[in-house]
């Protein structure tokens, strides 16, 4: 019999559930135990995939080509498993599939109703969790907070699955706010009492509460939500927001979150948990370092969570290098009216991202042409190899035509473009090309010295691919084309042999760094990131010298 974590939330949302979720599978993973997290997300959307950024954040990418909600970024970070498609569920996966049995008439004529076929449905999506992975515990999150009218069902269901698998093989865990209000300097309980009356009141008792605050909790308060939600007060578990995401499994292991786990399970802990690696990573984080600037160069740069795998890639890499890394978040379209380019000419790295549509991009081709000429580190992700081809294309071409025909199908040269299967597709969802493909790389080349191997596999998400009949001649004036398909027919890495790293990847290598294990493009670029930082720092000394003597 398998055993269930159901993860939910009250007061309000963005309080920490995912990331809550990841730091319990990371105390399990510590202890022996295989680990699985499941999403359950609400919206009617089939998954994010047609989402826009500003609606949902990215849109994380697993080995099978699933597109997911960006917790499973935080999942997979965390407890170093890669999950499959049943680790993210929507109501409109849930609600497409009931109508089409009604519609092939496997109810037999009978009355569909939310309880028990919409049910049903849910708790058959997350028995396909330990059924297509290898997992002793699986953790459910259900997203949005208890008293949304479109999370009823999912919380209906985990209530289900109490009498279902047996009250010792679940444990239900709720993640509330605590607020702060300024005029009297105090936090407030009342929220939370309210919330856990809310989830009582559909027949779940929760069996810790994990209170979410920016501010310290004191003892009594702990045991004022012990009492009015009739928990122990060793199971309100205080968590003060922490400079770095990794400390939070730190602070739930301080606070005896993985043995109440364990009893709560009737688990027998496989081995003592050892937190000196991850002891170290958080530690790391503090340390004084080498100062870096890297421009992200966006355009959906106001909602930062557009690029939460690109920001945390980044955060690993700067772990292992050491270095300490402000990121200049800079929109594209700035750049393109003349602004922000003060603090792109003082970056000592510049990544470009991915990202769809015309808007912005000729910001980001403008970002990439200074990175070429001025040598300055760069490292472009899908799109931003894709404006990498666009910018040298016109250099080599001398026309400003050369283009994508994603942005101008009329375009003379169309460096970018549909592979021809790609070309009858009309529906937006799940029909790029999606997840684990394998690149070999060129020996010799920027990326076969990163990764320090011949054949990589990489996670995509992208429909337009390089034209090869321009291969020969941006080959001539300097391009390498360092990451191929196996079979030569996709280009998978751009590369310059006269530039210290400017590198583009036709696929997402954010999605498959981690903490303790970053990807080795994101250390490669920051390590020459640090480089320029020390040689303009040594040219500044220099002539500052210069002009006081």
């Amino acid at each position: 019999m398998g055993k269930y974590i159901f993860v939910t939330g009250g007061v309000v949302s963005s309080a920490g559930k995912g990331v809550t979720a990841a730091a319990i599978g990371k105390l399990l993973k510590e202890r022996g135990f295989d680990v699985s997290i499941q999403k359950l997300d609400p919206y009617i959307n089939v998954d994010p995939g047609t989402m826009s950024p500003y609606q949902h954040g990215e849109v994380f990418v697993l080995d099978d080509g699933s597109e997911t909600d960006l917790d499973l970024g935080h999942y997979e970070r965390f407890i170093d498993t890669s999950l499959n498609a049943m680790c993210n569920v929507t109501t409109g996966q849930i609600y497409s599939e009931v109508i089409s049995q009604e519609r092939r008439g496997d109810y037999l004529g009978g009355t569909i109703q939310v309880i028990p076929h919409i049910t049903n449905e849910i708790k058959r999506r997350i028995g396909l969790v330990p059924q297509t992975m290898k997992t002793d515990v699986v953790i459910v999150e259900v997203g949005g907070t208890v008293g949304d009218i479109e999370s009823l069902p999912f919380l209906e269901a985990i209530r289900q699955m109490r009498s279902d698998v047996g009250r010792n093989n679940t444990m239900y865990v709720h993640v509330t706010w605590l607020p702060h209000i300024a005029a009297t300097g105090e936090l407030k309980t009342k929220p939370t009492q309210h919330s856990v009356r809310e989830l009582r009141s559909i027949g779940i008792q929760p069996d810790v509460i994990i209170a979410r605050s920016d501010y310290p909790i004191a003892e009594e308060l702990r045991e004022k939500i012990a009492l009015f939600c009739d928990v122990e007060a060793r199971e309100v578990i205080p968590l003060t927001t922490c400079k770095i995401l990794y400390e939070v499994p730190l602070v739930l292991e301080r606070e005896g979150l993985g043995e109440i786990t364990l009893g709560r399970l009737g688990l027998i802990r496989r081995r003592a948990p050892d937190w000196s690696e991850w002891e170290k990573l958080v530690a790391s984080g503090d340390s004084d370092k080498s100062k870096v600037r890297i421009a992200l160069v966006g355009k959906y740069v106001e909602l930062q969570d557009a690029y939460m795998s690109v920001r945390e890639a980044l955060r690993h890499a700067t772990l292992a290098v050491g270095a300490d890394v402000e990121i200049l978040w800079l929109h594209s379209t700035d750049l393109e009216k003349g602004k922000g380019w003060k603090d792109l000419e003082s970056a000592h790295g510049i990544i470009v991202p991915g990202g769809f549509g015309s808007r912005g991009v000729e910001g980001k081709i403008a970002a990439a042409r200074f990175a070429r000429q001025k040598k300055v580190p760069y490292l472009g992700l899908c799109l931003g190899m894709q404006v990498m081809v666009i910018e040298f294309g016109r250099h080599v071409l001398g026309s400003e035509s050369v283009n994508s025909t994603e942005f101008d199908r009329n375009t003379s040269h169309p460096v970018i473009d549909l592979l021809p299967e790609q070309g009858s597709i009309t529906e937006m969802g799940g029909t790029m090309r999606l997840g684990l493909y394998p690149c070999k790389l060129l020996p010799g080349s920027i990326a076969a010295e990163a990764y320090g191997q011949e054949l990589v596999e990489e996670r995509h998400r992208h429909r337009f691919e390089f034209k090869n009949i321009y291969r020969e001649i941006l080959g001539e004036h300097g391009m390498v084309f360092s990451g191929l398909s196996p079979d030569d027919r996709l280009v998978e890495i751009t590369e310059f042999s006269d530039h210290p790293f400017m590198l583009g990847c036709q696929f997402h290598p954010e999605f498959l760094s981690r903490p303790n294990n970053p990807h080795p493009l994101f250390q490669s670029f920051l390590e020459k990131a640090v480089e320029r930082a020390q040689e303009v720092r040594q040219e500044e000394s220099e002539a500052l010298s210069e002009s006081s003597s």
